[in-house]
């Protein structure tokens, strides 16, 4: 499995960004894409996924504000981030869980998403 994620780049607080996850290889092996960032200095945490059945979660800080979709026919899972402030700067990460045992994560490359004041 491959995840390409693109979209980082920089924006004003209160702005829009829309960053894109593109899977591909064993595809549907995979369960749980979702979006994860990492600040400087920070562990990497949660922003939003899709659970396995379907649902989603978002980190409270991100509530209201950022949007998770999908496009199954492409293979693509969407991060619509608006409202941004500066604490949102952060590297951004796709992330996957295999469906099946043993459950492994995988994880794209990252794109830089920098918000100023």
């Amino acid at each position: 499995v491959q995840l390409q994620a693109s979209g980082g780049g920089l924006v004003q607080a209160g702005g829009s960004l829309r960053l894109s996850c593109a899977a591909s290889g064993s595809i549907f092996s995979i369960n749980a894409v979702g979006w994860y960032r990492q600040a400087p200095g920070k562990q990497r945490e949660l922003v939003a996924a899709f659970t396995s059945g379907g649902s989603t979660n978002f980190a409270d800080h991100v509530k209201g504000r950022f949007t998770i979709f999908r496009d199954n026919a492409k293979n693509l899972v969407y991060l619509q981030m608006n409202s941004l402030k500066p604490e949102d700067t952060a590297v951004y990460y796709c992330s996957a869980v295999g469906s099946s045992w043993p459950y492994v994560r995988y994880w794209g490359q990252g794109t830089q998403v920098t918000v100023s004041s």
